[in-house]
């Protein structure tokens, strides 16, 4: 891969060299012809070097909330350090002196800062700028730089979120030799932000409700981008029965004119400089930012299955009048998600889903590396991210392993309209970031009414959920929806408005395990979970879209009445998967990957990723007739 194609890189300059900030020492220059891996927590590549801000940085508890006010962006004593990234509750703790994190109550405002020197560019001024990028801030993050207020490239004074990255790009005019960087980080135990799993004021800590984790919890880093330039998110549709593949880009420009964008796909382990297609789309450009839609043909390619995840590398490039290319690189696979009938059919076959739960909690990267690979070994070709936001780099592990990724926008813990606001916001950011990977096949858009309390009553929750999932068919066709996991599903004139019926269902008794499946298969929408399967007006099975038992098991918690030891727990799990592939059901998610906290019935060490139950259990043969 030609890492040299963009000169706007950093250098480090002899004053950076000699340089070490106020707030600890700064971050090297890093070069990817050093690392021809992703260094950073993206899943789009840039051809540039980059300068990590991570380390260390000034930190400051504001705990009345007068910082703004007493303008410490301005210029604040800080008597405390922090290691960038990680958690307020760690920094708070470690400013404390004290070993385990620091809960927090109503709401917690933390400042951080560091210096920076001003890295060389080796190339013409007039086509680069600085971009800063958060790999994920929040919940509420501000920025100045030298005491002035930054704006992210959406034109936020304030970013809100805390599961995706968002860029700033640096004005000239307020560059100096020497820079501070401030950051204002704000969150609040408010039941309307979407935080999943994590305590709030409605749901307090303790059972399967998490200690809070926010903050700094990603990379920050500076690199030289073009002043026009397509931005580091594609989304990728495929047509597989004609060969194409359509490609969402969001262009950035700034000086209006005639570009051409140009794109080439190569093999992803090819060394070969002729592309396999390339096409070339003319366009004349306003200033301002835009998403662009572009089609190309790769007659023969081969698709992305768990069987085979065969990737292909897209370079895209932005080329000027003059002939400069700003460029992109990305990794994809040509696949085909369907729910069809009673099953699943990826790339026109067939597929059961052999599904497991996974709740990274505060896992660091290497970690979740280690889970995933576990997670393949223990048979698995579905992981059903639950209710969180990862590491973006975990999504290309789940294309380059083959395996399927069921993904959910964290839920917030009422039902309002600022709470449905603030969850299509974060949608909105989550897709837009994630739209890449053939592994992502299927989104939920809420758990067992999280946020959504009222869905079975209130007709303005319902109403979101169906219009919110009516855009996802239309926008992002490459994915199949669940508009509620587990139970409570929408029934509009009798048309389910989710691409599967899932059900939660928990019991240790394998008689009762039998009865329960039993109850599903035949349809019946009432006594089978904890609430009724469909809310809405009437809505009859008769087979029309794809069963998955979407979380069963939990065989591990101290009172559920479940196996003794981890031999048993095999055994329990055998009987009950082999009770599942007896039936017409479409696939299902054992509960859970890991122990997380007091949920204490994990099958995969979290921290060396060992097995605690035999490789491929959770594996199953071929499907059951249709019946």
């Amino acid at each position: 891969m030609d890492l040299t194609h963009s000169n706007y890189g950093l250098s480090a300059s002899k004053e950076e060299e000699e340089y070490t900030a106020v707030a600890g020492e700064k971050a090297p220059i890093v070069n990817p012809d050093d690392d021809p891996g992703n260094p950073l927590p993206r899943a789009v590549l840039r051809l540039n070097n980059h300068q990590l801000l991570d380390g260390e940085w000034g930190f400051a508890v504001d705990t009345n909330d007068d910082g703004l006010h007493g303008g410490w962006h301005l210029g604040h004593d800080y008597q405390h350090t922090a290691q960038w990234p990680g958690s307020v509750e760690m920094h708070m703790a470690a400013a404390k002196g004290e070993p385990s994190p620091i809960a927090w109550k109503d709401k917690v405002v933390v400042w951080y800062e560091r210096e920076f020197a001003l890295p060389e560019r080796d190339e013409v001024e007039a086509r680069s700028m600085l971009q800063l990028t958060f790999g994920a801030c929040g919940y509420e993050t501000r920025v100045w730089l030298n005491g002035h207020p930054l704006q992210t490239i959406e034109g936020e004074e304030i970013h809100y979120g805390e599961y995706t990255s968002f860029s700033y790009e640096l004005p000239e005019e307020i560059l100096h030799l020497r820079n501070r960087l401030t950051v204002r980080i704000a969150d609040t135990m408010d039941a309307e932000t979407p935080r999943g799993k994590q305590e709030s004021h409605v749901y307090k800590r303790g059972g399967i409700w998490y200690q809070t984790y926010t903050g700094a919890v990603r990379s920050v880093w500076l690199e030289m981008v073009e002043r026009n330039r397509l931005r580091s998110r594609v989304g990728v549709v495929s047509v597989v029965e004609d060969q194409l593949v359509r490609f969402n880009l969001a262009l950035r420009i700034h000086d209006p004119g005639q570009y051409v964008i140009r794109l080439q796909v190569f093999g992803k382990d090819s060394d070969a400089t002729e592309p396999l297609a390339t096409s070339d789309f003319p366009m004349l450009l306003e200033a301002g930012q835009r998403e662009q839609r572009v089609v190309m043909e790769l007659p023969g390619a081969e698709l992305w299955s768990p069987a085979t995840p065969h990737l292909y590398r897209l370079v895209a490039q932005l080329i000027d009048a003059n002939g400069y290319a700003a460029q992109i690189e990305a990794y994809f696979g040509l696949r085909k998600i369907e729910a069809r009938g009673c099953y699943v059919y990826l790339n026109n076959e067939r597929i059961y889903l052999d599904g497991i739960l996974y709740q990274p909690g505060t896992a660091t990267y290497a970690e979740m590396q280690r889970h995933f690979y576990a997670m393949k070994e223990l048979g698995c070709n579905l992981v059903r991210v639950h209710i969180a936001g990862v590491d973006p780099r975990i999504y290309n592990l789940a294309d380059e392993l083959g395996l399927l990724l069921w993904v959910e926008v964290p839920s917030p813990h009422s039902s309002t309209t600022r709470s449905r606001h603030n969850h299509r916001a974060e949608l909105l950011r989550m897709v837009a970031l994630m739209e890449t990977h053939p592994s992502i096949i299927i989104w939920s858009l809420y758990n067992e009414d999280w946020g959504a309390q009222d869905i079975a009553t209130n007709n303005k929750t319902r109403q979101y959920i169906v219009d919110t999932y009516h855009y996802m068919q239309l926008a992002h066709p490459q994915f199949l929806v669940v508009d509620n996991d587990g139970w409570h599903h929408i029934s509009y004139l009798g048309r389910l408005k989710s691409d599967l019926l899932t059900a939660h269902l928990y019991t240790p008794d394998a008689n009762r395990w039998r009865e329960l499946l039993d109850r599903l298969v035949r349809g019946e929408l009432e006594g089978t979970a904890a609430f009724p399967l469909v809310v809405g007006d009437p809505f009859f099975y008769r087979r029309q879209v794809p069963l998955l038992v979407s979380e069963w098991g939990g065989f591990g918690f101290p009172d559920y009445g479940g196996p003794q030891d981890d031999a048993e727990r095999a055994e329990r799990i055998r009987l009950f998967k082999d009770e599942l592939r007896a039936r017409p059901i479409a696939g299902d998610v054992y509960t859970q990957a890991t122990n997380i906290e007091d949920e204490r019935n994990g099958l995969i060490d979290p921290h060396t990723g060992e097995l605690s139950v035999p490789a491929g259990l959770l594996a199953s043969g071929p499907p059951a007739p249709l019946g």
